[in-house]
């Protein structure tokens, strides 16, 4: 093959320069290559003395209906129509003529070097037809976006009152809406409209046009949690001897007014205190397609607007307490003494009878011969701990809310007020923590264990809310890790958490290990634990953003929906002329400006102004 020939490599032009060890070097584009002639075809055997020149060259425009006839719907070599169309073309011009025969209708060409078919008048002007529909609907598709562009740009900059054409440009507003929805981190479309490329610009436009109604909540998806519940099939569930019988004993789920999800229950037998705990580790062992998922999700999801479970309804269904007359659960039998100290543990499967009550109504029977002895037990635990040194933070809480009645969201903030059952069954968990961690410790079984370090708290705290925001400033952060440490903020020794496995994934697979130790199988080896619970935490902690700035944006659309609504702040500290306020009865903590000096845990009135819901800000000033 003489050197210089013109050859097709990879689609692109290439010129023959030698052949050595039975390859042919070819000079690309990219540079000095050595093939094998099966992986190029010859163009012409002419020869070209500059790459640059075949790729440069040009040829007059062709008309190759006589070519088409002349071969009469056969079949033609490359250079045989290049013959006839251009009669005498130099070799350079060769790699601009083959694009031209390679792009007719008229021809079906695949390599210069193979017979190119000759296709009907009427194939040709179909396929004509064909891109010339193409392109125009291309030139249109252009033209439409140019339009969407400049008509975004004119409308955010006209004022309020205008209205967007979501029918023409909906399919637009939704690459808008992935940005927003941060499924990605770019839009070209803002971009070229010069406007930001953010989740917070994004929002607004999609409000700002109608895509979006302004209740819209983002966050759940921006965090990358499902906002519908798992539909996986469980396994079946075989409840056999493994189970103890105590039915005997009535165990009592309390909870909020409306749970639908109990996942612990207590009583006291007047010698062990039981705790029951929910027990779908029975049978989502590690691995399985509920467990995979489980571990994706991290925790259930709890939004004013609604529910995303962890392990599904099904799974609800199956395993929470006192939904069905005999409930199945993995049991903490704690031996305590006078202090509550715990003297003795066991765990163990058991079949168990539940009463459903509510917070409020366990108060009322608080000195019941059935609920005395639990309250008993968590006060003296409460002060087991504080003389530990456990820190208690009271700041308010409140119940978010949001109903949907003819497609319009309304919502509802409610204070939360801790009952004394509340508190007594958060009592009832720490100790069923404390057991967990002291049973696994003892038994030199692998375990996640949750610690805290000691705050270094102020000598002298203010009173009030001001006080219980200093020393929350103070709390360090949780450690999970296999070794057991002081929780000081709890004033436990050894803590882990295990009383909600339908709800935390961490929780799921603590029973996961305490089953299998239970059963005499092999336990999860502490690398392989830790990397179940470290996927997890990642994911939980998510959840929980997601929870906040879903709290956070509901709070907000409750202002808007009140627009009288005005009320009383406490001022938690002062900087200069600016204060962080708590506004106890929406559960908001801010920035705020002051006009004049303020003392802490002073109380003024406050109204809401320049509310931003895509960027989750509001100014409150006093009135």
């Amino acid at each position: 093959m003489n050197t210089n020939a013109i050859v097709l490599y990879k689609n692109r032009p290439a010129l023959i320069k030698g052949q050595t060890d039975g390859k042919f070097e070819i000079e690309t584009e990219a540079g000095i290559k050595k093939v094998r002639e099966k992986d190029f075809s010859l163009l012409t055997t002419n020869n070209s003395a500059s790459l640059k020149t075949v790729l440069t060259a040009a040829c007059q425009a062709p008309d190759f209906t006589e070519a088409a006839e002349f071969f009469e719907e056969g079949s033609a070599l490359f250079s045989e129509i290049a013959e006839l169309v251009w009669e005498d073309l130099k070799p350079e011009q060769m790699w601009a003529a083959w694009l031209l025969v390679s792009a007719s209708p008229l021809f079906i060409a695949e390599s210069p070097d193979l017979p190119i078919k000759i296709r009907t008048k009427e194939e040709a002007e179909a396929i004509a037809a064909a891109a010339i529909k193409k392109e125009t609907e291309k030139q249109a598709e252009e033209q439409e976006r140019k339009d969407f562009i400049n008509d975004l740009s004119k409308f955010i900059k006209e004022k309020k009152g205008e209205t967007f054409d979501l029918k023409k440009y909906s399919h637009f507003l939704q690459e808008i809406e992935a940005l927003a929805l941060e499924k990605t981190d770019k839009s070209k479309l803002l971009n070229e409209a010069h406007l930001k490329e953010t989740p917070e610009s994004a929002h607004k436009i999609l409000i700002r046009t109608g895509y979006w109604k302004i209740e819209k909540n983002p966050y759940p998806t921006r965090f990358k949690h499902p906002l519908n519940s798992p539909k996986l099939d469980l396994p079946p569930i075989e409840h056999n001897e493994k189970y103890e019988d105590l039915t005997h004993l009535t165990a009592y789920a309390i909870d909020n007014e409306g749970s639908t999800d109990p996942d612990d229950a207590v009583c006291f037998d007047g010698e062990h205190l039981w705790i029951h705990i929910a027990n779908p580790a029975d049978i989502i062992t590690p691995d399985s397609k509920s467990d995979i998922d489980a571990r994706k999700r991290g925790a259930t999801l709890y939004i004013p607007e609604g529910v995303s479970r962890m392990l599904g309804e099904s799974a609800v269904d199956a395993f929470a307490l006192g939904l069905h007359p005999d409930s199945y659960a993995l049991s903490f039998k704690l031996k305590l003494n006078e202090a509550a100290e715990i003297l003795d543990v066991d765990i163990l499967r058991t079949k168990i009878r539940v009463s459903c009550i509510s917070f409020e109504k366990a108060d009322e029977e608080k000195t019941s011969a059935s609920l005395k002895s639990l309250f008993e037990i968590a006060e003296k635990n409460r002060k087991k701990r504080e003389a530990a040194g456990a820190v208690s933070i009271d700041m308010p809480e409140v119940q978010i809310k949001v109903e949907t009645e003819n497609e319009t969201q309304k919502v509802f903030i409610n204070p939360y007020n801790f009952t004394e059952s509340f508190l007594m069954i958060k009592e009832m968990m720490l100790l069923a923590g404390e057991a967990a961690a002291r049973f696994a410790f003892k038994n030199n079984i692998p375990f996640q264990f949750v610690s805290q370090e000691a705050p270094e708290l102020p000598k002298k705290l203010p009173d009030g809310l001001a006080g219980e925001y200093r020393k929350r400033k103070t709390m360090r952060p949780r450690n999970v890790g296999t070794i057991p440490a002081m929780h000081s903020a709890l004033g436990i020794a050894m803590y882990s958490q295990i009383t909600s496995p339908l709800r935390r994934y961490g929780d799921l697979v603590a029973h996961q290990q305490l089953l299998k130790f239970i059963d005499g199988k092999e336990v999860m080896k502490t690398d392989d634990l830790l990397m179940r619970i470290a996927a997890g935490d990642i994911a939980g902690k998510n959840c929980s953003y997601a929870e906040r700035a879903s709290r956070q944006h509901w709070t907000l659309i409750y202002l808007l929906q009140n627009p009288d609504w005005q009320g009383e702040a406490v001022i938690l500290e002062t900087i200069k002329n600016t204060a962080r306020i708590s506004i106890p009865s929406i559960g908001y903590e801010t920035e705020m400006r002051l006009k004049k000096e303020l003392s802490i845990n002073e109380r003024i009135n406050v109204k809401a102004e320049d509310i931003d819901i895509p960027n989750l800000s509001v100014r409150f000033v006093q009135v």
